[in-house]
């Protein structure tokens, strides 16, 4: 088995997309309508692929405080200016061990975003 995707309910697709395509880096192959007042868009390639959905009539989105997605970063350093420069808060870095720093971030719906390098 091979995992394809994994999807996240989003507030305002625009917004989303902007975070998903500037601060990530991950193009859409994909973005249509899908029935009244739902719209589903997917980001990235091989391995990496993201669906975002959103439906005009769900009024909340709850992204839950203990999930993150993980993207791994060529420069950690230059991640975090690169966010500083945009606007974006961050916490970290953290340094579990000589192999690896992270930070994370929040995208525009409250999702956990986690920036890795590894060393």
């Amino acid at each position: 088995m091979k995992f394809c995707f994994s999807t996240l309910t989003v507030k305002n697709m625009e917004e989303s997309l902007k975070f998903y395509q500037e601060i990530v880096g991950l193009n859409i192959t994909r973005r249509f309508k899908s029935g009244p007042g739902v719209e589903i868009a997917f980001l990235g390639e091989g391995e990496t692929k993201i669906e975002l959905i959103c439906n005009s009539a769900k009024q909340e989105i709850n992204a839950g405080k203990d999930i993150s997605w993980g993207f791994e970063a060529d420069s950690l350093e230059k991640t975090m200016d690169f966010l500083k420069e945009k606007g974006y808060e961050f916490s970290g870095p953290f340094q579990p061990n000589p192999n690896i720093k992270f930070i994370y971030t929040l995208d525009p719906n409250g999702m956990k975003i986690q920036f890795v390098e590894n060393m």
